[in-house]
């Protein structure tokens, strides 16, 4: 997805009329409540060794782990035919934290390991409707592991160059060892990398100037389940 002028087109974008189908978190039919206290870090899945580390530089965001959950629903029907889905996290700001409160699901065609955002007025509409902050964005694995591709890479950097606490989550359903991560560049080691280069496709990255790793697991990422949230599934 290339979303690098996301902010400037949303505004022209206002007057887009978007058929949806809409569901929201908690209703008053159907409640979700995680197994875990109010506030948890988000990494601590199977395989990632990860500690909580806060940052006086970016601010601290909350998601509702269920939002993940529904997510992956959705997209079985594409994982089952080992297809990609993507989607695009909105959030609000309030006292100093990013709380993601809109899961939207564009319209896209997909691969075994691609996923290409269509018609994405609609999403800017959505984004500016609510005025929500796009601070990031999910997608599956259907069929390989938890990692960032190289094409990953380069759309989480469209997102981070304009919002610097954005952050990637993968859904990999197959993969034993863990089956989702949330990720970020490293700065300035990745985001360097990823500014300098102009190769498309997959490919390989050259090393950071520090010689750290291009991406990372965040560490300002927590689950909030009293968290309400709402989901744009646009392909319907």
């Amino acid at each position: 997805m290339d979303l690098t002028n996301q902010r400037e087109t949303a505004y022209k974008c206002q007057h887009v009329h978007v058929h949806s189908v809409t569901q929201s978190f908690p209703s008053r039919a159907l409640s979700f409540v995680e197994d875990s206290t109010q506030e948890r870090h988000l990494l601590r899945v199977k395989g990632a060794d990860c500690e909580i580390a806060h940052s006086s530089s970016r601010k601290n965001l909350h998601i509702s782990a269920r939002l993940m959950e529904e997510f992956l629903e959705l997209a079985k029907e594409n994982t089952d035919k080992d297809l990609e889905t993507c989607g695009i996290l909105g959030a609000f700001l309030d006292k100093g934290i990013l709380y993601v409160t809109t899961l939207i699901i564009p319209k896209q065609e997909s691969t075994s390991n691609s996923c290409v955002a269509k018609n994405e007025e609609e999403v800017f509409a959505i984004q500016h409707e609510r005025s929500l902050i796009p601070v990031g964005w999910i997608h599956t694995h259907p069929s390989q592991s938890c990692f960032m591709s190289s094409v990953d890479l380069h759309t989480q950097y469209s997102y981070q160059v304009m919002e610097p606490e954005a952050f990637a989550i993968v859904m990999a359903p197959t993969d034993a060892s863990r089956n989702y991560g949330i990720f970020r560049l490293s700065e300035p080691g990745g985001m360097n990398v990823l500014r300098e280069c102009r190769e498309t496709g997959f490919h390989t990255h050259g090393e950071t100037a520090d010689g750290g790793p291009i991406y990372e697991h965040c560490a300002n990422v927590y689950t909030n389940s009293n968290l309400r949230f709402e989901v744009f599934d646009l392909r319907q």
